[in-house]
C-alpha cells in the first residue's frame, strides 16, 4: 500500500496525494544554451519524462528558463545552490518548481525572499539533501554520513520553511549507497507526510547504475515510499526515463510500453532467442501502448508463455509459431520470426514499431 502524502503541483502535474508515481529526469546541457536544452527536453518528453529539472548555476541560465518554457510543455524545476538571487530569477522566469537546500543559499532573510516569491507563485520547493553535501555539524555529530544525519538535515530545512508558513514542500535524501538511502527514506517517511522524490544519486554508468537504481528504488517503491522518481545515470537522460518506467512497470505501479518476456535458453533451444529478442526489443522501444510480448525458445514453457502474452512466439527446430491473444496464427521459418512477430504487432494497431 502506497504511503499517502500531501499533494503538490508542478505546473499541471500532481506529485503525491495518491497520484501515480511521476517520472522525472534532468537535462545534461548547459541551460543557457536554449536550443540544445529545448531539444533534449523534447527528446525526454518523447521517452516518457513527466517533469524535467535544469541546472541554474548563473543568472543567464535562470533567465533562459523563460525562453525554454515557451517552447516545451513539461514542467521545469530549477536546480539552485548557494545564491538566493538565482532562485528569485528562476521564479521570475516561470520555473514550476525549485530544488534547493535552504541552508546553503544565505541567511534567513534571503531564504524568506525566496519563500515569499515561491508562495506568491504557488511554486513547490524540493528540499534536496545529498550525502555528498551533508552539513559539517551533522557529519561531526553522527561520525559520518548516516541515515539519521540525512533525515535530521532534511527536517532542519523543513522546519525552516514551516516557520515561514510555507508547506509546498517535497523532500529527497539521496546517497550513492543503496542501504543508506533506503534507510534514510524509511526514517523520513515515518516523520513527515510531504511527498518524497526518491532516487539513488550518482549511481554510475549504464548497467551498473541501472542495477543500483533498480534495487534501491524497487525496495522503496515496493514499500509504498516515493511519489516521484529519477534514475540518476551517467549518460543519455532518455535512458534514465526508460529505466524509470521499467522499474514502475515491474512493480505494477504504472503501465507504458512493452513488457518483454524471453527465455534464458538451454540445451533444448533450437532457435536464436538472443538475436530475436534483442531485435524485437530494439524495434519496440518507441511503443507506448502497454503490451506483453513473449519470445520463447522451445516447447517446454514456450507455448504456454506465448499464449499468456498479448503476442508472442515459440520456437521449434528451424521454425516457430506466432501467437496472438493465446491463439496460434502462423508458423514461420526461424529466420523470419522477428519480422513476422513485429508485423503481427503492427496488425494489432500498435504504433511506434520500427
Amino acid at each position: 500500500m502506497r504511503r499517502l502524502t500531501r499533494p503538490v503541483f508542478l505546473g499541471k502535474v500532481q506529485i503525491g496525494g495518491g497520484a501515480p508515481v511521476v517520472v522525472q529526469s534532468m537535462t545534461k546541457t548547459p541551460t543557457r544554451d536554449v536550443e540544445r536544452t529545448v531539444a533534449q527536453i523534447r527528446s525526454l518528453e518523447e521517452a516518457g519524462c513527466e517533469v524535467v529539472r535544469v541546472a541554474v548555476p548563473d543568472l543567464e541560465s535562470a533567465r533562459a528558463i523563460e525562453k525554454i518554457k515557451a517552447r516545451v510543455s513539461l514542467p521545469l524545476v530549477a536546480d539552485v545552490h548557494f545564491d538566493y538571487r538565482l532562485a528569485l530569477a528562476a521564479l521570475e522566469a516561470g520555473a514550476d518548481g525549485l530544488r534547493l537546500n535552504p541552508g546553503n543559499i544565505g541567511d534567513k532573510e534571503k531564504i524568506r525572499k525566496v519563500v515569499d516569491k515561491a508562495r506568491e507563485r504557488q511554486v513547490p520547493i524540493r528540499i534536496g539533501v545529498n550525502a555528498g553535501s551533508l552539513e559539517k555539524d551533522l557529519y561531526a555529530k553522527y561520525g559520518g554520513v548516516t541515515a539519521e544525519a540525512l533525515v535530521e538535515s532534511a527536517l532542519r530545512h523543513v522546519r525552516l520553511l514551516e516557520e515561514m508558513d510555507f508547506r509546498l514542500i517535497k523532500i529527497s535524501v539521496k546517497a550513492s549507497d543503496v542501504p543508506l538511502t533506503v534507510q534514510a527514506y524509511r526514517l523520513l517517511s515515518q516523520k513527515v507526510d510531504y511527498p518524497l522524490h526518491v532516487g539513488i544519486t550518482e549511481a554510475g554508468p549504464g548497467d551498473r547504475g541501472l542495477i543500483k537504481s533498480a534495487v534501491g528504488l524497487g525496495i522503496l517503491l515496493a514499500e509504498g515510499i516515493g511519489d516521484t522518481i529519477r534514475v540518476s545515470l551517467t549518460g543519455d537522460p532518455c535512458y534514465e526515463v526508460w529505466a524509470a518506467w521499467e522499474i514502475l512497470k515491474v512493480l505494477g505501479l504504472r503501465k507504458r510500453g512493452i513488457e518483454l518476456i524471453s527465455c534464458p535458453t538451454c540445451g533444448r533451444c533450437e532457435i536464436d532467442v538472443l538475436t530475436i529478442a534483442t531485435e524485437v526489443d530494439r524495434r519496440l522501444r518507441r511503443v507506448t501502448a502497454p503490451i506483453k510480448v513473449a519470445v520463447m525458445g522451445c516447447v517446454v514453457n514456450g507455448p504456454g508463455e506465448a499464449r499468456e502474452a498479448d503476442v508472442g512466439l515459440a520456437g521449434g527446430r528451424g521454425w516457430g509459431v506466432i501467437f496472438r491473444h493465446g491463439c496460434p496464427v502462423k508458423k514461420v521459418p526461424a529466420e523470419r520470426l522477428a519480422e513476422e512477430l513485429l508485423a503481427t504487432i503492427r496488425e494489432m494497431g500498435i504504433e511506434g514499431v520500427e
